[in-house]
């Protein structure tokens, strides 16, 4: 990601509705995963940190990041007991230390070998630990968001947990998520794939509403959390995984 993705990501993602809305989701799947209370966690490709106080209820927190301003900016929280510098799949920290949860949020995308990424995960985890990853999903919602975060591809669920068992993983559970919103981001990206594709350029689609709207928002996307653990979505934005480690 650009300097710049990482310092709008700073500034958006303790109060967007999609970052407040994905961590009421992802919370409410880590509560349906029994970890012991002493939990040794790592987050991979922290960012700037905005999972970490989330994170931190469940267990020893040590998280990983590849860029070093964005590294900074999750030190200063004082939330992790360690920030380690990371560069997957080659580079990852905490060599000698096995984790109960290990957790990518929209971070597999970014990883041009995301089995080798998966491979190297695998041998941090402890026999009984967790993985829990987010990634974008459906290659059709390609847009210039994508271009402008550096991914190189998008996932259907069904792919993710092919990728995710190739790691040496058994998924566990698989889901879509934000369903409600998927049908106007599908129609929004038909028309612009019939009509704008050859014009659109690599941006950032972030921008934040108005209080109303965006609280509605956040309202509406966490509404999903009941599903999580429970039932899969047909369908959505993006998709949610936990599995565990191959024995």
């Amino acid at each position: 990601m650009d300097p710049a993705a990482y310092k709008e990501l700073a500034e958006l993602e303790g109060r967007h509705w999609w970052f407040v809305g994905r961590r009421r989701i992802i919370e409410a799947l880590l509560e349906r995963l029994a970890l012991p209370q002493d939990a040794r966690i790592l987050e991979i490709g922290c960012g700037t940190g905005g999972n970490l106080e989330m994170l931190a209820r469940y267990g020893e927190l040590r998280a990983a990041e590849y860029d070093d301003g964005a590294r900074a900016v999750a030190a200063a929280k004082g939330v992790a007991r360690e920030i380690a510098p990371c560069r997957l799949p080659d580079e990852l920290p905490f060599a000698s230390e096995k984790f109960d949860l290990i957790v990518l949020f929209d971070v597999l995308e970014h990883i041009e070998d995301d089995i080798a990424c998966l491979r190297a995960i695998r041998k941090r985890m402890s026999e009984r630990g967790w993985l829990v990853v987010t990634v974008p999903a459906f290659q059709f919602l390609w847009s210039g968001n994508d271009e402008y975060n550096h991914h190189f591809r998008r996932y259907s669920r069904a792919q993710l947990e092919t990728v995710v068992r190739a790691g040496g993983f058994r998924p566990a559970y698989a889901s879509y998520f934000n369903f409600w919103l998927f049908p106007a981001a599908a129609a929004v990206r038909f028309v612009k794939n019939l009509f704008f594709a050859e014009r659109e350029e690599a941006r950032s689609d972030l921008a934040l509403p108005t209080d109303t709207l965006n609280g509605a928002l956040a309202w509406l996307f966490a509404s999903e959390r009941v599903a999580m653990g429970r039932f899969s979505l047909p369908f959505g934005v993006s998709c949610i995984l936990s599995a565990r480690p191959t024995l």
